[in-house]
């Protein structure tokens, strides 16, 4: 496994751990239960581009500076995330609803390879940035604006939720020979007690560039 393999595996397990103590901490009384996946938006086996899919050749790395998703009325600043010193993922601020994190040490959106993407799902406040992720339908855009001023926009492949202790860590940041995207929030279950008890993720790849 690669080095950075190995590093895009210890923040997806820290994801997890963060989402369940996350909501403790910032949860408001009333909880809003985001919206989960459709089993009709899932992969029937494994990651794989929908037939007919137009698929877009991958672009020169550059950094992300703005996601957009008009489908669930996302529009948000992007930041560099890296990872704490217990080896978990370093979250967006915490009081900022309307902003979404990329890992720095891995691929950027758009390059050849597989792009993380982080947000949380709400905050003391309310919804934040991912909170609608898992309404996603197969097919939506996810538009990406970089600092070479290009645009990559992706096309939804499946969305699709797991419990925090069966994470599937190779299907989700696994190597892909085309510029793939994963968006993460927590999801799943909800407990008082642990928060959150597992991840939304939502699967895609680049079918055009502006």
């Amino acid at each position: 496994m690669s080095q950075t393999a190995q590093k895009a595996n210890g923040w997806l397990v820290g994801i997890a751990v963060l989402c369940g103590l996350w909501l403790i901490q910032n949860g408001s009384d009333t909880l809003l239960v985001p919206p989960q996946p459709s089993t009709a938006e899932s992969f029937a086996a494994g990651p794989q581009l929908q037939p007919g899919s137009p698929v877009a050749e991958p672009m020169r790395p550059s950094e992300p500076v703005r996601i957009r998703i008009p489908g669930i009325g996302v529009d948000a600043p992007m930041m560099r995330l890296g990872l704490g010193k217990g080896g978990g993922l370093d979250v967006p601020p915490d009081g900022n609803r309307n902003i979404a994190g990329w890992f720095k040490d891995g691929i950027p959106p758009g390059a050849k390879g597989t792009a993380i993407v982080a947000g949380h799902v709400d905050n003391a406040q309310g919804p934040s940035v991912f909170y609608a992720l898992g309404a996603l339908k197969r097919g939506t855009r996810v538009e990406i604006d970089r600092k070479d001023g290009r645009t990559a926009v992706f096309s939804i492949d499946a969305i699709e939720v797991y419990d925090n202790e069966d994470f599937p860590d190779q299907r989700v940041y696994g190597d892909q020979p085309h510029a793939s995207l994963r968006l993460i929030t927590c999801g799943g279950g909800f407990s008082e007690k642990t928060g959150y008890q597992g991840n939304v993720v939502a699967y895609a790849h680049l079918a055009e560039v502006r």
